[in-house]
């Protein structure tokens, strides 16, 4: 390396002009790089170096990073090494796992939960130790939202398989939410608050429509299988009936009405009187009990009168 005098600036001004021990002159730009270095300002120079180099920008470089981009995905953006860009993600990093700490000691918020309001590192080593896991062992970073709120992973391993929940954190009101089904098991929070079975869904839809209401017939309706009293006796009691004759069926005696003496001689006469007397009411029964056909009425269809 050769050792070179400052001589000063060139004609124009925009150079900077140095001399080595034999007298051959150099010039050097005049640029913010050449004054961070004589300052001995290394941050501003390494940023004048990456500006020079890399794709991206020092703020969009910490803009990802802080969004949760590893420095190694936006070293690969960037075609830069990590190397170069570590200065710029080591600061944003360490400002994740700040967030991340602050998420741990913040209340959580919790759906269908009732008591009192704890904070989300007491709630998840419970229930890791319930899964018998060691809470230590659970690994916590947090990355920015576009909304402005932070979004919080917790990492552990349960078994063989390596399981993640994720929260939502909220710096300004210190408060966190689960946001996936991991981080709802580990607050205790139960997705669906319905017990027992549930119906179909066809069930639902028909009790939706409701029932139908079907026509009762009435009384009135329907048919009659018992006995008509208005109609006669079938064909074999007719025929039985006149078979046998008109004969009246035997009726009980009438109470008598007036004491009477003995009967004498003379009484004998008068006997049939009574049985005269009594035609008409036998006439008179006759005509309410229901006719009887005769045997020709009944084989010939004829009247008596025929």
């Amino acid at each position: 390396m050769r050792n070179l005098k400052l001589v000063g600036l060139s004609a124009d001004g925009h150079k900077v002009v140095f001399v080595d021990d034999t007298g051959v002159e150099f010039a050097s730009p005049a640029d913010d790089r050449l004054r961070a270095a004589m300052r001995g300002d290394r941050v501003r120079l390494g940023q004048l170096e990456i500006d020079m180099d890399s794709a991206l920008r020092p703020r969009d470089i910490q803009a990802r990073v802080r969004a949760g981009e590893t420095p190694a995905a936006v070293a690969v953006l960037a075609q830069v090494s990590v190397d170069k860009i570590m200065p710029y993600c080591v600061p944003v990093l360490a400002e994740r796992q700040h967030v991340a700490g602050l998420a741990q000691r913040s209340h959580v918020r919790r759906k269908n939960v009732e008591g009192p309001s704890r904070r989300l590192t007491d709630v998840v080593r419970e229930r890791l130790r319930s899964r018998g896991v060691d809470a230590r062992t659970a690994e916590w970073d947090a990355w920015r939202r576009d909304d402005g709120r932070w979004s919080v992973q917790a990492t552990y391993q349960s078994g063989e398989r390596e399981r993640t929940a994720l929260f939502v954190f909220d710096a300004i009101g210190r408060y966190a939410v689960a946001d996936d089904d991991e981080a709802k098991w580990l607050t205790g929070e139960h997705q669906s608050t319905r017990k027992g079975p549930q119906p179909r869904a066809s069930a639902k839809a028909e009790s939706g429509r409701g029932r139908r209401l079907s026509s009762v017939p009435s009384d009135d309706d329907l048919l009659s299988f018992g006995p008509d009293e208005e109609t006669t006796d079938d064909l074999t009691a007719v025929v039985r009936a006149v078979s046998e004759g008109d004969v009246e069926p035997e009726r009980p005696p009438a109470p008598p009405t007036e004491s009477r003496e003995p009967a004498t001689a003379d009484d004998t006469a008068d006997d049939t009187e009574p049985v005269e007397t009594q035609k008409p009411d036998r006439k008179r029964r006759a005509n309410r009990r229901a006719s009887v056909p005769s045997w020709d009425e009944i084989m010939f269809g004829k009247g008596k009168n025929d």
